[in-house]
């Protein structure tokens, strides 16, 4: 890939015009299939930034999850030796107050993956209670703190509804098991059917509701909450005999990530005497005191690659807002388009409002997606960043796409799914030996619809033409 001549192909791709058709192309065909009512952009261009293919390729669409392309692009442009251990994105643990009983204060830095998991074996909670549970045996509160990032929670733009599932969680720079809780509905009491199971909420969250046993082989269940909230409620029905599982979303990270380690604390025989809260930002960046104990993650090109691989949103707006020493969403947004300037990106072609996608306020013309892909490839950066990129046929969220066909295992380009919104764009290699840069996206999708049938056949089309 770095054999091909991305600098060129950003000036030529500059000046090429407006495309509402490119004659010739054969496309006509398989864009009739696309369902009533649905809008499409498109361009595809080639190693010299030559246009081989276009649909309204100036419009301006909700990209969805091809936000995220802007969004580790600026990642890797700005942040310090992201192929080096995160020496500054890693939880810390803090003894204060009282020497006889102190306060532990868990501090997060906008580090995605902290762990809980039993079988953790790096960026570890447990290790952060190991140093505490090492110098003391009895504390006072546990206190979890995320002022490191302002309060932001949700991106702007958002639906309310997503906040309540696992791909809406509340973003905090106290992040713990990628901000998701599990409750157990426990189905293996001995009983007659249709008595209760037993419902074990996660530390920090309440459950109510009435959850029955029942003689099917499938859980029905309905959970609900409120925005903001981490009170559920769930009823439903679980087959008999093993015990369920069901990941919540959370509404408060730093308080959930207090109560976990308040558990890890109680287990290794600490008396904790005081109460259990989080602290938010409600000013400026406050000072950090010297700590116990802090974690080193594993290098951030690394989460790069698995925010693009598996679309994962609160990583996405973890890194946005690492780009700015604020810790805030705008300084986030404005650190990221003043970092991509230098792709060329037309005037008003650009408008985001996160990093995620998850936003239906976020505009981009396909255009500028296909300049981000070549400047990108140019850049020191570009395999780590590339690397990233779903492949059909076998990884992230395009494992299931373009199966058995030629571009199985060839294919790399991030997904994009929103309602009403499918989008597609990286690099397509075609038949004759070149990589086209593509993007097609496609918006006002009617309920029940799917525009995949469609932009998979438009992309094989254009790897057999060219």
């Amino acid at each position: 890939m770095r054999g091909w001549r991305p600098a060129l192909a950003v000036v030529l791709l500059g000046l090429a015009p407006v495309a509402h058709g490119q004659a010739g192309d054969n496309l006509e065909p398989i864009l009739a299939g696309l369902p009533a009512g649905a809008r499409i952009g498109l361009i595809a261009i080639d190693e010299t930034g030559a246009v081989v293919a276009a649909r309204n390729a100036d419009a301006r669409m909700v990209p969805a999850s091809t936000t995220k392309l802007f969004t580790t692009a600026a990642a890797l442009a700005l942040l310090p030796a992201t192929d080096q251990p995160d020496t500054t994105g890693g939880a810390s643990v803090s003894l204060e107050g009282r020497a006889d009983r102190p306060d532990v204060v868990l501090r997060g830095h906008g580090d995605a993956r902290l762990s809980s998991a039993p079988d953790c074996a790096v960026d570890c909670l447990a290790t952060l209670a190991d140093a505490v549970a090492a110098h003391t045996h009895q504390v006072g509160a546990v206190i979890g703190d995320d002022r490191a990032m302002a309060d932001e929670r949700w991106p702007s733009g958002m639906s309310w509804d997503n906040m309540a599932t696992p791909s809406g969680t509340a973003i905090s720079a106290l992040a713990l098991d990628d901000n998701i809780a599990v409750a157990a509905i426990d189905a293996t009491a001995a009983g007659t059917a249709d008595s209760p199971a037993r419902i074990t909420p996660p530390a920090g969250l309440t459950i109510s509701g009435t959850v029955r046993i029942g003689t099917g082989d499938q859980p029905a269940l309905t959970r609900r909450t409120l925005p903001g909230s981490d009170a559920w409620r769930i009823d439903g029905v679980v087959p008999a005999g093993k015990t369920w599982r069901i990941s919540l979303a959370l509404a408060d990270p730093a308080a959930r990530a207090a109560w976990v380690l308040r558990g890890m604390l109680v287990a290794r025989g600490v008396t904790v005497r005081g109460s259990t809260l989080a602290r938010h930002r409600d000013g400026p960046v406050p000072a950090e005191p010297p700590v116990l104990a802090r974690l080193v993650p594993p290098p951030l090109r690394q989460d790069v690659a698995l925010t693009l691989r598996q679309s994962q949103n609160l990583h996405a707006e973890l890194l946005l807002r690492r780009l700015a020493a604020s810790g805030t969403v705008a300084d986030g947004i404005t650190a990221r388009m003043a970092a991509l300037q230098a792709a060329g990106l037309p005037p008003g072609s650009v408008s985001l409002y996160d990093g995620s996608g998850m936003s239906t306020y976020n505009r981009v013309a396909p255009r500028a997606l296909a300049l981000l892909l070549r400047w990108g490839q140019a850049q020191p950066w570009s395999a780590d960043w590339i690397a990233g990129f779903p492949v059909a046929g076998q990884t992230g969220t395009l494992k299931a796409r373009l199966k058995g066909t030629p571009l199985e295992g060839k294919l790399r380009a991030k997904t994009g799914t929103l309602l009403g919104t499918q989008a597609l764009a990286g690099f397509l290699p075609t038949a004759a030996g070149h990589t086209l840069a593509f993007a097609v996206l496609v918006n006002d999708l009617p309920d029940g619809t799917s525009a995949t049938p469609v932009i998979d056949a438009l992309l094989l089309a254009l790897a057999a033409q060219h």
